[in-house]
């Protein structure tokens, strides 16, 4: 973002969260990047980079590091933003306030894993956005899973940084990456992304905020809204996830039940997700890490988040979610694999609930919830599932009958998924070794 005087005319010009190469093709499309509320308040013009073939844009509002909110405006021929529009959208949004002074040193070094396979473009834009953090002392570990090619390994080399360092772990699966990536770690605090995101500048520095506030906070996630917004794959996979837009900060514990949350300490979506979270190092090592039976790459296909994360809580330590904490996340383009991202949710949910099933101490509390809990199982794991006939007047949201009958489905295809789902835990736990 850059902001510059021409005459009197004060010119403010947005960059894009995840800039791609040609127009979009979709009538829906939207423009997605950030902006600062009091620059652009400030600007007389508010233009977008790279806004060709848009019509609306939806920026992600921050005072400062503090996120106040999203608003969707709409784009003109010149790419440039109506301040008729902005300025009163802007002003709607609520007023942020930094949290209470932190009560301890911060966590000092931290260490990044990002696990991939093969998709070295994808890995190359996450660790260039990762090198650049605000931050001064960290460490990124890429973690090549099970790769076909030496691609990864190329893109790593290319970089020449002595923060970064190359890790084979032969053995398929994101949990299985991901610890391994936390036993290279040497920071306090381990981070862990998703390839496909592109961490915020200040992203690290608001992790380590969050650790030096609570000293019993053992894990942390962020916020992960859409990076793009160019196909109705994209559109719809956006709304029906929560960590895309979960502007609230929050820290949970056992100790204090939240009263909105009847299914906690076993909230799916609440609590973020493992594309943006991060964990205390000698926390994770006593909770044995990531369980290698869970996730993509296994039978269960997911999962492997919301046991750690409810593992983390049962531990007696506090899980806090911090809004300042982003990453753009890009969402995949076509119906394909949505279904097949609606079938691993699914598929992982039932995995993940037969884990709970075999331990006492967990089983009956998921009894006391198995209700509530299929009364909230929709689409993805978060929402109520199809798409609404308003969406098609929200932005200009187009959506052809096609698209309504390949998207109506989901919800029930990712419920019959999840019955599925233990019997294919119980195939991850003979494979692991």
């Amino acid at each position: 973002m850059t902001d510059h005087q021409a005459t009197t005319t004060r010119v403010l010009t947005l960059t894009p969260a995840m800039p791609a190469p040609d127009a979009p093709t979709w009538a829906g499309a939207a423009w997605v990047g950030a902006v600062d509320r009091q620059e652009a308040l400030a600007a007389s013009v508010v233009e977008l980079a790279g806004a060709e073939g848009f019509r609306r844009a939806r920026l992600l509002v921050r005072d400062g590091r503090e996120v106040a909110g999203f608003v969707d405006v709409s784009v003109d021929d010149r790419g440039e933003v109506d301040p008729a529009e902005l300025v009163p959208a802007l002003r709607a949004l609520r007023t942020t306030s930094l949290p209470s002074a932190a009560r301890a040193t911060h966590p000092g070094r931290m260490s990044v894993v990002i696990g991939t396979r093969d998709r070295p473009d994808d890995v190359r834009r996450c660790v260039r956005s990762v090198l650049a953090s605000a931050y001064d002392d960290f460490e990124v570990i890429v973690v090549d899973n099970a790769p076909t090619t030496d691609a990864t390994r190329a893109v790593v080399g290319s970089f020449a940084d002595p923060r970064l360092t190359y890790v084979l772990e032969a053995r398929a699966g994101v949990s299985r990456a991901r610890n391994a990536g936390l036993a290279h770690a040497s920071g306090s605090v381990v981070a862990f992304v998703d390839d496909d995101v592109v961490v915020d500048r200040e992203w690290l520095a608001a992790i380590a905020e969050v650790y030096a506030r609570d000293a019993d906070v053992v894990c942390a996630t962020g916020l992960v809204p859409s990076g793009e917004l160019r196909t109705p794959t994209q559109r719809y996979f956006d709304e029906r996830v929560t960590w895309a837009r979960n502007l609230e900060r929050r820290v949970f514990r056992t100790a204090s039940p939240p009263a909105d949350l009847p299914l906690f300490p076993f909230s799916v979506g609440a609590f973020g997700t493992g594309a943006n979270m991060s964990l205390r190092r000698s926390a994770a090592l006593e909770l044995g890490g990531f369980d290698v039976a869970l996730g993509p790459g296994t039978p269960a296909r997911a999962g492997e988040d919301p046991d750690l994360f409810t593992r983390a809580l049962l531990s007696g330590g506090a899980l806090a979610v911090e809004p300042s904490a982003v990453v753009w996340h890009r969402h995949r383009p076509d119906r394909a694999a949505l279904r097949s991202q609606a079938l691993g949710y699914g598929t992982g949910l039932g995995a993940w609930v037969a884990k709970l099933m075999t331990r006492p101490s967990t089983a009956v509390a998921v009894l006391r919830r198995a209700f509530g809990a299929l009364r909230q199982l929709g689409a993805l794991g978060q929402g109520a599932g199809e798409v609404s006939a308003a969406v098609d007047a929200v932005g200009g949201w187009p959506v052809d009958d096609e698209f309504r009958a390949a998207t109506a489905g989901l919800k029930r295809a990712e419920l019959l998924a999840a019955l599925g789902g233990p019997l294919r835990y119980v195939r991850g736990r003979l494979r692991r070794g």
